[in-house]
């Protein structure tokens, strides 16, 4: 998946691509359709649970959600940095780094 839209954008196009109301995904979701409605606004940021939840719901592959969403979460995070790039390398090594560290997530705090 590269689509370079928000991912709430992208959440609203597959929604109406499968001619689904907010109100009928809302449902589906157990949440409120004003909710799901500042989520596809990207006025309201999402959470891993519903991203999978969503892949459930409209039968798309959980892996390619999941890395549009947190691909969005990053990029918004830091574009306005003058060295994105960089930063994106660094933050690469440090995944790495704690990934072969098995660092539990409960111990790094923000």
């Amino acid at each position: 998946m590269t689509n370079l839209s928000n991912f709430g954008d992208l959440i609203r196009e597959i929604r109406k691509g499968k001619g689904l109301t907010l109100r009928d995904v809302a449902k589906e979701l157990r949440i409120d359709t004003s909710t799901l409605c500042k989520i596809e606004k990207n006025e309201r940021s999402a959470s891993k649970e519903f991203v999978i939840k969503i892949s459930e719901i409209f039968g798309l592959d959980k892996g390619n959600l999941l890395l549009s969403f947190y691909s969005d979460r990053v990029a918004h995070e830091i574009w306005k940095e003058d060295n994105f790039s960089n930063v994106l390398k660094v933050a690469e090594e440090k995944v790495k780094y704690l990934k072969s560290t098995k660092v539990k997530q409960s111990k790094i705090k923000f």
